[in-house]
Order: structure tokens, then C-alpha cells, then sequence
């Protein structure tokens, strides 16, 4: 039998390059945290903001952001949250729709404001089925199953949907309750709520207590807390909205802060640190509480026990402010890719 040669590929430079790109791309998709956000989307622009910053860090491959599930029941919070994903490319992103209504919780401070305003490119018409989405519970129910690696969700709107999350029954979507699904395919939750600093009733906790006492005290995997005293030691710049989004002549990100209220101001980034710290907790950006749990009393303050426990909550380092906000202000007003 005569003997087999191996002869080598001669690969093109475009070939390889596109190979090189393929094996790129692989890498970061094996690397990134798949993430879901939970929001209150149009009560404050922080979670605007917050949801830009998601998108800059899925273009750059540290996260993977697989959908976003709302808290906020305002007609406009599904429209706008689709605007945002069409304008950082992402439109068929899963988007989950408030199921109830709290008293105090759907603000439309910007929301109909940059929806009015956006370009034709970027509106979807009246009346079609994009108008429309899924109960929240159930795309956190189906994007949990479906994923293959434990995702960190990231809460920074009230505690409704995971409180409803936990107490979802096995149904088609998946075998499990959902207490035992979270426990199955959630590594982290990282949530804006609660206030470490002082005995105050913060906005998140105060306006649906059942749910955050029903997380807080019952969620199976760890939570990590950034509460009210980080953001608002953190403020997100006016320059930058001036400055930094003039690259596209719309902006929502831009469009909405503007609108929420007289420019120029300075706002706390409150849910910009809890999604900052759930995506590169390596950063070393917060220092952390000892491990404990949190309590919720019934006029929705919080309270940390430390001893047994998986909660812990951020600590704020002053020589670490310029660096947190150099990184917050540079991702919320990337380029879309």
C-alpha cells in the first residue's frame, strides 16, 4: 500500500484572516457572561444608561446580554427598550413585559420623549406585534432553561418579576419550579436596591416590600447588593451627555437624559454599578461587605446581618471614584459596534 503524505493547506490572506476572526470570535464567545436585565425601565435615566453600558459590553465580548425583562407597566417601557436594542444593532432581543401595576412605578420620564423623537429608521409602527411582548416571567423562565452556562442576572427595578420567578411552577418551558431553576442556572444576582448607609427606605425596595423580602431572603444563589449611598456617590456627568453621544446626530441614551431633566445636570449611577461590578467582578472596582443576609423590614428598609449568609453589598473606596466613573461614563456612550 503506498504510503499517505499530508500536504499542507495554503490558506489565502483574506482565508486567513477570516479564519483568524472565526477563532477570535469563538474565544469571546466562550469567555463572555451570559446576563439578563431586570429593570424599571422610565422611572430614572440610570437604567437607560445602564442598558447602553450592557450593550457596549456584549459588542466587546465580555457579556452576553440574552434579554431584558421590565418591571415598569408604563405602555411606553417595551417600545423604548426595543428602540434602544435597534439602535445598538441587537432588535430581536427578547424583551419581557411588566405584568403588574405598582403605584409609583410607571414613570414615564423620558420614555414617550424618545420614542416621538427617533428617526424612522429606528420606530417600529403603531399596532404591530412589536408593540407586544411576553410576560416577564416567562422569557426569564425560557432564556434560564435555554442557556447552557449559569447567567447573572442583574436587577435594578423592583423585585416583582424574581419574587414572581420564584414562585413559578414547573410548566412547558421548563420541568422545574422556580426555585430550583434559579438554583440550576443562575450564578449571581446583582441588584441596585436597598440602603447600607442609613435607616432609609430606598425607592426599589419601598415600592413593592413583599417581593424584595421574598428575594432577599429566600433567592438560592448569591446576591450582591449596590446600594443607594454607592450611586449616589457617583455621578454620572452632564459633559459627557454633551460631549461624547455627538457622534450620531439622534441619540436616545443623549435624548432621554435630556428630556428627564433640565439640563445640565449630574445624576447618581446607580444601576450603572450593579451592572458594572456583575460583568467584571475581577475589576476590583468595589470593595465587598462580609457574607450575611438581608432583611427587609415593612416600611422597606433594609437591614444587613453579617455572620451566615450570601449576600454581601458594595464598599465604596473614595481613591476609586474617578476610575469607576472614567469606566461607567466611556461604556454607556460607546459606539454601537
Amino acid at each position: 500500500m503506498p504510503e499517505l503524505k499530508l500536504l499542507p493547506i495554503q490558506l489565502s490572506p483574506v482565508a486567513l484572516r477570516v479564519a483568524l476572526c472565526a477563532a477570535l470570535c469563538a474565544a469571546l464567545c466562550a469567555a463572555q457572561t451570559p446576563v439578563i436585565f431586570d429593570t424599571d425601565m422610565g422611572n430614572d435615566i440610570d437604567d437607560a444608561l445602564a442598558l447602553a453600558m450592557l450593550h457596549s459590553l456584549s459588542s466587546r465580548g465580555e457579556c452576553r446580554l440574552l434579554g431584558v425583562t421590565l418591571t415598569n407597566a408604563s405602555a411606553s417601557a417595551v417600545p423604548y427598550v426595543r428602540l434602544l436594542n435597534r439602535f445598538y444593532g441587537r432588535p430581536s432581543l427578547p424583551v419581557g413585559a411588566a405584568q403588574k401595576h405598582l403605584k409609583g412605578g410607571e414613570q414615564d420620564g423620558y420614555l414617550s420623549a424618545a420614542l416621538q423623537s427617533a428617526p424612522a429608521a429606528f420606530r417600529v409602527p403603531d399596532g404591530t406585534s412589536e408593540q407586544s411582548a411576553e410576560p416577564a416571567v416567562t422569557v426569564l423562565r425560557r432564556l434560564l432553561a435555554a442557556s447552557p452556562e449559569p447567567v447573572t442576572l442583574i436587577q435594578v427595578g423592583f423585585s416583582t418579576n424574581l419574587a414572581d420567578l420564584l414562585a413559578s411552577p414547573p410548566d412547558a418551558i421548563s420541568p422545574l419550579a422556580g426555585p430550583d431553576l434559579v438554583k440550576a442556572k443562575v450564578a449571581l444576582l446583582s441588584a441596585m436596591a436597598g440602603n447600607f448607609a442609613e435607616t432609609t427606605p430606598e425607592y426599589n425596595v419601598r415600592l413593592d416590600i413583599p417581593a424584595a423580602r421574598a428575594v432577599f431572603e429566600t433567592w438560592p444563589t448569591p446576591i450582591l447588593f449596590s446600594g443607594f449611598e454607592i450611586g449616589r456617590s457617583l455621578l454620572y456627568p452632564a459633559t459627557s451627555i454633551q460631549r461624547d453621544y455627538a457622534y450620531a446626530p439622534w441619540h436616545p441614551v443623549a435624548v432621554s437624559y435630556r428630556a428627564y431633566q433640565k439640563m445640565p445636570y449630574d445624576r447618581p449611577t446607580w444601576d450603572l454599578t450593579a451592572a458594572l461590578v456583575a460583568v467584571r467582578p475581577a475589576a476590583k472596582y468595589f470593595g465587598l461587605s462580609a457574607p450575611g443576609a438581608v432583611h427587609v423590614a415593612d416600611n422597606g428598609t433594609t437591614r444587613f446581618e453579617p455572620g451566615r449568609g450570601t449576600r454581601q453589598y458594595l464598599i465604596l473606596d473614595p481613591a476609586q471614584k474617578l476610575r469607576i466613573l472614567e469606566a461607567l461614563t466611556l461604556l454607556s456612550s460607546e459606539p454601537p459596534h
